[in-house]
């Protein structure tokens, strides 16, 4: 064979070889790279699982953030901690072969409080395999049965399980696919983990302020969050934001007696419920003027509300309810406003503590879901000011000798707006790229969802780094997220895995 053709049997074996590296896997190969690597899978998940994430208890958030540096750079990323305040972020970069993009990807790690007493397991922190029984009850069986013929039904019991550990999992298994079969994306990859989500993310729209050169990508996408109720593949193209307000009515000095008093002193729990009251009418509308101004939907965003494929009555059944608000006829609807939250009351004792006392003060803790077309300073301003048309005088804190004097309603009134809502159309370029990634893996278009109506901090990236973001969520609805006896379905996970592993293999 002659040097010439020797050399172009060369290059053409090098080009097969990239070729194949290179080449997209179909959704059989993806089917069969996802389970390859579940033993390891599940193990990372156990362990992983295994370190509580109460981002109001710092040693055990460090204890997450060293195990998540280490799974990173054991898959050849680069990490390093970006400080905040609080608990640092953590950011983890990979660069592709030839890269096309930057994708910035967003994973959540600390997770809600827990009340052990209402787990039915040793503790939250230590994760269960159960399957449902005849009677319909979840009975825990050997962990090491995932490693033989994993039951999809079957339901891994621990808090964060779902929110949000169970991505993060499904991620890393994905890497370890990817890196077995030496397959490299064709973008860059950037991985920032947040360790105080449940929190609100308090620092997180400084640190993207300070570290933007650092964070700098062309699209964003999030690893959070429940399918469809139907468990199909879905894709979820915004989420509402949040403000919160906590709303105190005062009465009395310190409690009273009810007899003594009863009649005479005005009681702030009946005063803090009619006040509640005068916010919304029978049919769950928010009653204060303009609170849903600025939101119409035209006929091209009711076509794309239509398309999901709810089951109205499906969803009331599963979450126990015979009607609806009438903010608007459907689930996908009824999301796209804002809404008004009573998240908690307190007042007084209850039930073993109960005693006859006319209560010192009555607390509402409120919860507001925005959307992109509602200005949150303006809905707070609006409730403000409903408060104040009801003949209260509002204060910042405790009231004064001289405002008990001179009020007779006296209301204390704390606002914060932890971030804001956000909405990447379907046609986007990352909107396009992620369907034909689902496309490839599952062959059926996914359910797009205009939006969410659950809240996630990443605003700040839209607004400070200028990148579109949407939501690829794969844990099963109904999972408990932020209750007792989280769990997350085997099922899902293993469809996580191949999601990702698309995802990952999805060319530019």
């Amino acid at each position: 064979m002659s040097f010439y053709k020797s050399l172009l049997f060369i290059v053409s074996l090098v080009s097969l070889s990239f070729s194949l590296l290179s080449a997209q896997p179909d959704r059989e190969k993806l089917e069969k790279l996802s389970r390859l690597h579940l033993e390891k899978g599940w193990a990372s998940f156990r362990e992983l699982l295994s370190l509580p994430n109460d981002a109001r208890q710092p040693a055990g958030i460090e204890q997450n953030v060293q195990w998540m540096e280490h799974a990173f750079t054991t898959r050849d990323f680069k990490t390093s901690r970006l400080s905040t305040p609080g608990a640092p972020l953590l950011l983890a970069t990979r660069e592709g072969r030839n890269p096309k993009r930057t994708v910035l990807i967003y994973l959540q790690i600390d997770g809600q409080p827990v009340d052990s007493t209402r787990w039915f397991q040793a503790s939250p922190w230590t994760p269960v395999l159960k399957e449902k029984s005849e009677s319909g009850s979840w009975e825990e069986i050997p962990w090491e049965r995932l490693n033989a013929a994993p039951d999809n039904e079957w339901r891994i019991f621990a808090r964060s399980a779902s929110d949000a550990k169970g991505p993060v999992a499904m991620f890393l298994t994905a890497l370890d696919a990817m890196l077995a079969e030496k397959m490299e994306p064709d973008y860059n990859i950037k991985v920032i983990m947040d360790f105080e989500e449940e929190l609100g993310s308090p620092n997180l729209p400084g640190a993207v302020s300070t570290h933007r050169e650092k964070l700098k990508s062309d699209m964003l996408i999030i690893f959070d969050g429940p399918r469809h109720i139907s468990n199909k593949p879905s894709l979820t193209f915004g989420a509402r934001g949040i403000a919160t307000i906590q709303l105190v009515v005062h009465g009395p000095r310190v409690p009273q007696h009810s007899g003594h008093f009863g009649n005479y002193a005005p009681n702030p729990a009946l005063r803090l419920a009619q006040l509640l009251a005068s916010m919304k009418d029978d049919d769950g509308r928010v009653t204060i003027p303009g609170f849903y101004d600025g939101i119409e939907l035209d006929e091209a965003s009711l076509a794309i509300l239509a398309r999901v494929p709810d089951d109205e009555a499906e969803i009331q059944q599963k979450i126990g309810i015979a009607a609806i608000d009438k903010v608007s006829d459907t689930y996908q609807k009824s999301i796209q406003y804002p809404s008004l939250n009573i998240r908690g009351l307190a007042s007084g004792w209850v039930k073993q503590k109960v005693r006859t006392i006319i209560p010192a003060t009555a607390i509402a803790e409120i919860d507001v879901r925005l959307v992109p077309e509602s200005n949150p300073e303006r809905l707070i301003s609006l409730i403000r000011n409903h408060i104040v048309k009801q003949g209260f005088h509002i204060i910042d804190g405790e009231p004064t000798e001289q405002q008990r004097r001179t009020h007779s309603r006296i209301a204390s009134f704390k606002s914060t707006i932890s971030y804001k809502a956000f909405r990447t159309p379907f046609d986007s370029e990352v909107g396009q790229w992620l369907t034909r990634a689902y496309e490839r893996a599952f062959e059926v278009e996914p359910i797009r969802k205009r939006m969410s109506g659950g809240s996630i901090p990443i605003s700040p990236f839209i607004t400070t780094l200028g990148i579109p973001a949407v939501t690829v969520p794969t844990v099963n609805s109904d999972n408990n997220q932020h209750s007792p006896n989280e769990n997350l379905r085997v099922g899902n996970f293993i469809d996580g895995v191949k999601t990702f592993l698309a995802i990952l293999t999805e060319k530019f």
